[in-house]
């Protein structure tokens, strides 16, 4: 028959279901540990790589249609994911709003556990103290009172906090080395200041690029800039009234040695008008010199070449003339570019080129640069004639030539056309298409106008994290312990009336506690002897 007596049958009754509230409080210590804050912020940054390898919409939709017409099907997906606009898709902004809470959930709770420590008294002095690692025990004539006094002072002066037992379990009890837990939660509370202050200079900020060739002017209007993007709650009206001219652009390069080539010196001469009706000023734009203007600033962030042309149709007429930006390709700024015609007839031309501002011909390579000021200016051309495409309603970029409408212009041999021009020389178009004259060059700017009012918070949050980070890896929590007791008579040495035992601990690896201990091991051994002769 089976037993029926009281054992453990091995059978345990099932756990009571957690509930709402119970499953709601294990999703939030889920939530505010470590573990998963250090999740997300991984998390957030692998969110931002396709932000830097897809394009953006608000940075750069001409890149984006272009990308959806070369990839439509791609792109639907891209679409749907949001990743055209990652910094502003709703699942970016629910891994970033997770990971403040997160880290706000880590901060307050040990904020207040670390203020309940401070305030509270060092622990008592452990009944073994010459068990811990770091002590030191030796005899002395001093009373235990004169002893725990003078330790008791000693203490106080290396930045403990003490307090002195008295009764039975009379000792000394002292522990410094708050400021280190301070600078671990000031240290990531700076993190969530970090991340506050770029969220208000994405949301209220707003950035913008242009390229302005010396010699013309630029608004601060949207339609000015070729690359803008503002925040979600600023408002283009919002754009300082500002207008400007680059006057001039001087680059020094060095010519000798090894860094021949470098560029030594920037300087861009603006004139610019705070608003319209206001006095023209005048300022030297320099790298890590911006101008400050309303809230806004302007960087110099590039440079380069803007070859000039002037363009006659098939029939004779000037269908072009002035200054087209290239872009650098390498060090020694060969630039590419292209040079749209949509006014020529009989057919709209288009020519693409490259500007050697020190060009040689190579056997090898073929035609390049030597070096990146322009001592031997040099473009080499190839034309194309027909549809440009610029009707078709479609944003094209102006630094691409499509040629899907176009033919290309050949010479009599049948060959493509393609010829190298020096500053001053024209050259006839094939079929009667008209003629280029390579006029010289100017040099482009390129500008940087931003305003991040998160700015201030991000340099304060810096400034807290590294100082809070020092904190946390300089300061040692410690914890020091002094015990003097009389001596019975059956453990008198030489007659000694007290014990005197002094034990410490460290709460974090590294720190040279023994060292400690020594000196104030020697410091009591003198001033309780002072106290006992006096």
């Amino acid at each position: 028959m089976p037993e029926t007596g009281g054992g453990d049958t091995g059978v345990h009754p099932p756990a009571p279901p957690l509930g709402v509230l119970g499953l709601a409080r294990w999703a939030w210590r889920q939530l505010t540990s470590m573990r998963t804050a250090l999740l997300l912020l991984f998390l957030l940054a692998l969110a931002s790589v396709p932000g830097s390898i897809v394009p953006q919409r608000r940075v750069n939709p001409v890149e984006v249609m272009e990308f959806v017409e070369a990839n439509p099907e791609l792109a639907r997906w891209y679409e749907r994911l949001g990743l055209f606009d990652v910094f502003g898709s709703p699942w970016f902004a629910a891994i970033y709003l997770l990971l403040v809470v997160s880290l706000l959930g880590c901060i307050v709770p040990r904020s207040v556990q670390h203020w309940r420590a401070m305030r509270a008294r060092p622990p008592r002095a452990p009944r073994n103290p010459h068990r811990l690692p770091e002590h030191r025990r030796w005899e002395t004539d001093a009373t235990p009172e004169r002893v725990h006094e003078a330790a008791a002072a000693i203490l106080r002066g290396r930045r403990y906090r003490v307090v002195v037992d008295t009764g039975e379990n009379a000792a000394v009890a002292a522990e410094r080395g708050y400021l280190r837990e301070i600078g671990n939660l000031v240290f990531h509370l700076a993190i969530v200041g970090v991340l506050l202050g770029v969220a208000v200079g994405s949301l209220f900020g707003f950035q913008g690029t242009a390229l302005v060739v010396v010699g013309n002017g630029f608004a601060n209007t949207v339609t000015q800039y070729d690359g803008y993007q503002g925040g979600r709650f600023f408002s283009p009206t919002q754009l300082p009234p500002f207008t400007l001219t680059v006057e001039d652009f001087e680059v020094a390069f060095e010519d000798e040695g090894e860094q021949r080539g470098a560029a030594r010196e920037f300087d861009a001469l603006l004139r610019y008008t705070v608003a319209p009706g206001e006095p023209e000023q005048e300022y030297h734009l320099r790298i890590n010199h911006p101008l400050e203007i309303e809230g806004a600033r302007v960087h110099l962030i590039g440079h380069g070449y803007a070859p000039k042309f002037t363009v006659r149709d098939g029939n004779g007429d000037v269908a072009f003339s002035g200054p087209v930006p290239f872009l650098p390709q390498d060090g020694n700024f060969s630039s590419t570019g292209v040079v749209k015609v949509p006014d020529a007839r009989p057919k709209q031309l288009g020519l693409q080129g490259l500007f050697l501002p020190t060009g040689i011909l190579d056997k090898q390579a073929g035609p390049i640069s030597i070096f990146p000021d322009a001592l031997a200016p040099a473009v080499f051309l190839t034309g194309y004639q027909g549809d440009l495409g610029l009707d078709t309603g479609i944003p094209q970029s102006v630094y691409q030539l499509d040629t899907r409408g176009l033919e290309q212009l050949r010479d009599e041999d049948g060959e493509p056309f393609r010829i190298a021009l020096a500053p001053g020389e024209t050259v006839e178009l094939p079929d009667g298409a008209g003629s280029v004259t390579f006029e010289g060059y100017e040099r482009w700017v390129n500008l940087q106008v931003s305003r991040d009012p998160g700015e201030p918070i991000v340099l304060a949050s810096a400034i807290l994290a590294l100082g809070g980070l020092l904190l946390s890896l300089v300061v040692r929590r410690r914890r020091v312990w002094v015990r003097a007791t009389p001596t019975g008579p059956d453990d008198a040495l030489s007659g000694a009336r007290t014990l005197v035992v002094v034990a410490g601990l460290d709460r974090t690896e590294g720190g040279d506690l023994a060292a400690e201990i020594d000196e104030i091991v020697t410091r009591l051994r003198g001033d309780a002897a002072k106290e006992s002769v006096t």
